[in-house]
């Protein structure tokens, strides 16, 4: 038997799963190219699935932005669509960043 999360605690997934994400890439990314530097083609894939990430969090708030409950949880699910917007933009630039400059360089 699933148990359907409240309306509360998605707006808070979808508003803390972007940053976490892109805690993760970043964390990741930088342990991974310590260890092989020549290791892009996983970095892109890590930077893929973290935006991927950031865009489930961007599903999860997008029906909660307009539902009439709570008026905070309607604010907060409106500041999750643009927490996951501007974490996403920060994730692809890193990503396109280490597609364009090889890492092995410095």
């Amino acid at each position: 038997m699933s148990r359907r999360l409240s309306i509360r605690a998605r707006v808070w997934l979808a508003l803390t799963l972007p940053p976490l994400s892109w805690f993760a890439f970043e964390q990741g990314l930088s342990a991974l190219l310590h260890l092989r530097c020549n290791a892009t083609s996983l970095g892109i894939a890590w930077g893929l699935a973290s935006i991927l990430l950031c865009s489930l969090a961007a599903r999860i708030a997008w029906p909660l932005h307009q539902r009439r409950g709570p008026l905070a949880s309607a604010w907060l699910a409106r500041l999750a669509l643009a927490v996951a917007a501007i974490f996403a933009l920060a994730i692809l630039f890193q990503t396109l960043a280490l597609s364009i400059v090889p890492p092995c360089v410095g």
